[in-house]
């Protein structure tokens, strides 16, 4: 009576174990969660079926898993992909279902599976990412299946050979950790569904240090540098290029040197029509002149063209008559244009329209000691 009393405690505590291990690999299968009288007893529930026998009885022998590996061998860098993986983490599944002794038949489904990908890498026909599904294999963590077709449908993932690897072969131990709970080792199972947990950070990672680095930003076909947000009032030398203006001036040069196709620099500046002609035209010059030594001290080698072009080419028309708020109307064409010649490309006229790179807005004290009732606002 003792002894059979230590028995039932020792199978209730085994078989509270073995639920904890069913509940925790989420299976949905009614047929694997059917235990005990009344089981199923039918082809899917293991039963080998005539069909099952005809497709698999060649495929248990060692011999048959060497020509595999021989082939895959043979295939050299046309191997180094998710589907060359794939059939050698399949292959290892056989071997570890065999040091095992498992007759439940998923030996001889894994070398199929291993030769079926051999066969399609070898004549490039037939190649799919889908997994299959096993007699001897049920559904197990939901979860992960997720994650893992997660990161088999990110972009990256064809030029990533590392987190292919990865994939793949978490995928085969998955459906081997199935094969486990489809023959009720709920243990088993999941100590590999655990490991395969313990990996996905890993497969992350390498996902990640593949992804490409963003695009360089696109040099447009002109770039328009407003005057106000560029330089100091009335000046146009290096010195009195305001912050903005440096940090727009050094985007422009940073876009230069990634743009391998820009042949030629056409740098035009303008002011409003406020002033006399000469005193725009000196400006504009010089503002347009400034601009082309800054972005030659920055490194900018093509050739450059500077000139000042006054009040020609207004953006706008300002009929104000208050003159504070018809400079402020008169703000955009108080600019620098740049005009950039490409390979088989002309040089973007001055009247077309191009990308603006955004002015900060004009703060009053850049305007003290200023009168601006009978000073040219430039």
């Amino acid at each position: 009576m003792k002894y059979s009393l230590i028995f039932i405690a020792l199978a209730a505590m085994i078989s509270g174990c073995s639920t904890t291990a069913r509940d925790a690999l989420q299976i949905q299968d009614p047929t694997i969660l059917h235990t005990g009288l009344g089981a199923p007893q039918d082809s899917h529930a293991g039963a080998p079926s005539a069909e099952w026998l005809d497709m698999y009885r060649n495929v248990r022998s060692s011999p048959v898993e060497e020509d595999v590996q021989k082939r895959l061998a043979a295939l050299g860098p046309r191997k180094d992909n998710y589907f060359g993986y794939k059939a050698q983490c399949w292959l290892k599944a056989a071997q570890d279902e065999r040091s095992h002794r498992d007759q439940w038949g998923f030996i001889e489904e894994a070398v199929y599976e291993a030769n079926k990908l051999t066969t399609a890498l070898e004549t490039g026909k037939g190649l799919t990412a889908d997994n299959p599904e096993l007699r001897t294999s049920s559904a197990v963590r939901p979860d992960l299946w997720k994650q893992l077709l997660e990161t088999k449908s990110s972009p990256d993932f064809p030029a990533c050979n590392d987190a292919q690897r990865l994939t793949a072969c978490a995928e085969v131990e998955m459906i081997r950790a199935g094969h486990e709970a489809w023959t009720k080792d709920f243990k088993s199972s999941l100590q590999i569904t655990n490991s395969v947990e313990q990996g996905m950070p890993g497969i992350g990672a390498s996902l990640s240090a593949c992804t490409p680095p963003p695009p360089p930003p696109v040099l447009p076909e002109k770039v328009t540098l407003r005057a106000d947000a560029t330089f100091r009032f009335d000046r146009g030398d290096l010195a009195g290029i305001l912050p903005d203006g440096r940090a727009q001036l050094d985007q422009v040069v940073q876009g230069l040197k990634q743009a391998n196709d820009v042949t030629g620099i056409r740098i035009e500046g303008y002011t409003d029509r406020l002033g006399s002609d000469s005193y725009n035209h000196r400006l504009s010059s010089k503002r347009a002149e400034t601009v082309k030594r800054y972005l030659h001290a920055g490194g900018v080698t093509v050739p450059m063209t500077a000139r000042g072009m006054g009040k020609a080419n207004p953006v706008v028309q300002c009929n104000n008559k208050n003159q504070h708020a018809l400079i402020e109307c008169l703000e955009p064409n108080r600019r620098v244009e740049l005009n950039f010649s490409r390979h088989d490309s002309p040089v973007v006229p001055a009247e077309s329209t191009g990308s603006v790179i955004p002015a900060a807005p004009l703060v009053p004290a850049q305007l003290d000691d200023q009168d601006l009732t009978t000073m040219p606002q430039q």
